[in-house]
């Protein structure tokens, strides 16, 4: 197994539980919206749908390319609630200051992956 084909499904898995788990647990997402975001709930609810359905076209490789690139944007669209948590050094979700702003960085590594996953 290739190493891009191994984070193919070590991405598309993930987004699938993580996108699951803004249904199951949608408060633990609202704990880092932004105060000047509206509908906190409703967002949670579109993110996590969209990081499912990206997140399982991803194993088809018919749909990689548009996999990647919605990756590309949620990715975008939802760097404001890392800003937030980093802001708050890590309260927000009761971590540590040092991984709330560590978090940043790692969003450009994840919007590479999903470029490189667009590539054939």
């Amino acid at each position: 197994m290739t190493l891009k084909l191994l984070t193919i499904y070590i991405m598309g898995i993930f987004y699938a539980y993580v996108g699951i788990t803004h249904f199951t647990e949608p408060k633990w997402f609202m704990q880092i919206m932004p105060p000047y975001l509206p509908y906190h709930l409703q967002l949670v609810y579109l993110s996590g749908f969209f990081e499912i359905v990206f997140g399982v076209m991803l194993f088809f490789s018919k749909y990689r390319y548009i996999a990647g690139w919605g990756l590309i944007l949620l990715l975008i669209a939802v760097f404001p609630a890392n800003i937030y948590l980093a802001q708050t050094n890590g309260d927000a979700m009761n971590i540590s200051a040092n991984l709330a702003w560590w978090r940043l960085p790692f969003q450009l590594v994840f919007i590479s992956l999903a470029y490189w996953h667009t590539k054939s």
